[in-house]
């Protein structure tokens, strides 16, 4: 990827605005559009270049970074509004959102028709790994187009894990990461309830289990949201509901039983039709709270 050719940049939210930021800092030249008026404001005022349209945004770019809500407005951008068409002949196309593994990779066979390489990298890391640069990357691509796109994920991330030379590839270890996080989540809430139940000190009992053999980076993460009546939101439960979601369709696709996993997903799913899909993931223990009525 030529240094002097920009860098195409779509969805400036909470995870993309400071990627792109992060591309900025390191010198890359990057072109960057959001839907959203305040999203490329906020772009400029970093040092980007916002474009007011996905074409020009993507005109002649060297690459095309999609950290989007799914692979449907992927196909969208690169086909619906012509995105991949207007990129250099030899450009590479880097899907860095959580979507369905096969949906990515029939997303790579159309771009790779057109000669471009296509690189399946989803995250992981959150609000506050995007900010600092320290994202795991969890890349997919023959090693050619990955060798081609490594100092552009560098730049969003200290862990940049090569996972395999097929698209389709990177989504799948992405499901196996949210999988287990979401698992660990339900099951912190879990015990949590269960002490709550009985009357123990909450704090008391996340003290306890956190420093004990039965600890997660989860439980230490989110346990003490659990016990906080309006936490902030650094993800929340309707993302879990969507990348649940997606881990059960991957299940289905290779004929792979997750229990834990579908069971994991109900509860997300409770705590959504109860309103608290915009809240913080920790709020799950509220599926717990409204069975156990505590």
């Amino acid at each position: 990827m030529s240094a002097e050719r920009p860098v195409a940049f779509v969805g400036l939210g909470s995870m993309g605005l400071p990627m792109a930021r992060n591309l900025v800092r390191h010198g890359l030249p990057v072109r960057g559009f959001d839907v959203r008026a305040e999203g490329r404001a906020a772009f400029a005022q970093s040092g980007g270049t916002p474009a007011e349209t996905i074409a020009a945004a993507a005109d002649g770019a060297g690459a095309l970074v999609l950290m989007v809500v799914n692979a449907d407005q992927a196909e969208a951008i690169l086909f619906g509004e012509g995105a991949l068409e207007r990129l250099a002949a030899d450009a590479a196309v880097v899907l860095m959102a959580t979507c369905p593994p096969a949906a990515v990779a029939a997303l790579a066979k159309r771009v790779s028709a057109t000669g471009r390489a296509f690189v399946d990298a989803p995250v992981s890391g959150g609000v506050v790994g995007a900010e600092a640069g320290t994202l795991t990357i969890m890349a997919a691509a023959p090693a050619a187009a990955m060798s081609e796109v490594r100092p552009l994920l560098a730049a969003m991330g200290d862990k940049v894990f090569h996972v395999g030379p097929e698209p389709g590839q990177g989504a799948t270890m992405k499901a196996v990461n949210q999988l287990l996080c979401g698992v660990n989540l339900a099951a912190a809430a879990e015990a949590l309830s269960l002490a709550a139940k009985v009357g123990i000190d909450g704090a008391t009992a996340l003290e306890i289990v956190s420093g004990s053999s039965a600890s997660s980076w989860m439980l230490r993460d989110r346990g003490p949201r659990m016990l906080e009546e309006t936490p902030r939101v650094t993800s929340a439960v309707d993302i879990f509901v969507k990348d649940l979601g997606i881990v059960l369709e991957a299940g289905r696709s290779e004929k792979a039983a997750l229990p834990l996993a579908a069971l994991a997903h109900q509860l997300f799913l409770a705590a959504s039709s109860r309103g608290a899909g915009a809240e913080d993931d920790s709020q799950v223990i509220g599926s717990y709270r409204a069975l156990n009525g505590k």
